[in-house]
């Protein structure tokens, strides 16, 4: 009884944290994987299965502007049991793009021949953020309904798992998470980023972000710890596909603040793991 208390009273002191815009670490309670079973497992061991990830937004070895640089899905690769995704400057450009900073979007949509997307369960991934201002990266999911302006979110919507935009700031070992819906244009609904503090470095070691979706509610979760929970948009009902990226802030493949042209910077990523609740497996 006691520690029903003391996590009822952690979880509200944790929303008003949130209401009031203050970040904060995690509060909750831990996630409970037993009740789950384990439905995609990416260990990113040997080449990356580019019949599994193909590119976000970008097709076959083309490249397009994706804020403030290019995204090439062959930026992408993978390195001593890691997921790589770098950011770097190339003077002669790639995929039919002149000089500019590449770096890649990667998803599992149905255009992967082994594509994969999966309705409600648990969503995770351990990972290390590069550390520079004015770019992030993020793990989120996605379907073609997001597009669609009907008031809310049941048939699609845009789950930012995590979402690293806080370095730079006077608190920079942060990450956040966010929702959106009916589309990008005017009728556009989000949640609004709610921010959430890393223990450590961030920048330097893996952590992992997770997410429990079911027809309910959204229940977030840092290092396995909840974060905030929400049904915010009524909770996609729909399928949603995995993706992997890093973009920089700016417009047009330009940058929004210059950049030094020598650095390199790269998203690692350990692993991807999707569960399903052992009760939709029956």
């Amino acid at each position: 009884m006691f520690k029903k208390f003391i996590a009822m009273l952690l979880s509200a002191l944790s929303t008003v944290l949130m209401f009031l815009g203050i970040a904060h670490y995690p509060m909750g309670q831990k996630v409970d994987l037993d009740k789950f079973t384990l439905t995609f497992e990416e260990e990113f061991e040997g080449e990356l299965d580019r019949s599994v990830w193909s590119g976000h937004y970008t097709w076959g070895t083309g490249s397009e502007a994706r804020k403030g640089s290019y995204w090439n899905q062959y930026m992408a690769y993978t390195e001593d049991g890691n997921l790589v995704i770098p950011l770097k400057y190339l003077a002669d450009g790639m995929g039919g793009k002149g000089a500019g900073w590449y770096s890649a979007g990667i998803d599992t949509d149905s255009d992967s021949p082994n594509g994969f997307s999966q309705k409600f369960g648990y969503f995770e991934c351990r990972c290390i953020l590069p550390p520079s201002a004015d770019l992030w990266t993020a793990f989120w999911l996605m379907n073609d309904g997001v597009y669609n302006e009907d008031g809310n979110g049941k048939d699609g919507t845009e789950i930012d798992i995590f979402e690293s935009d806080c370095y730079g700031d006077r608190i920079n070992n942060a990450v956040t998470s966010n929702l959106h819906f009916d589309n990008y244009g005017d009728k556009h609904q989000k949640l609004g980023a709610k921010k959430f503090l890393i223990k450590g470095n961030p920048y330097e070691e893996y952590n992992t972000y997770g997410l429990e979706w079911n027809e309910n509610e959204y229940v977030f979760y840092i290092n396995g710890v909840e974060s905030f929970r929400t049904d915010f948009g009524g909770v996609s009902q729909n399928e949603e596909y995995l993706i992997l990226s890093l973009e920089v802030r700016g417009e047009n493949g330009v940058p929004q603040n210059e950049m030094n042209i020598e650095e390199e910077y790269h998203f690692i990523v350990d692993y991807v793991r999707v569960y399903q609740y052992n009760d939709l497996l029956k």
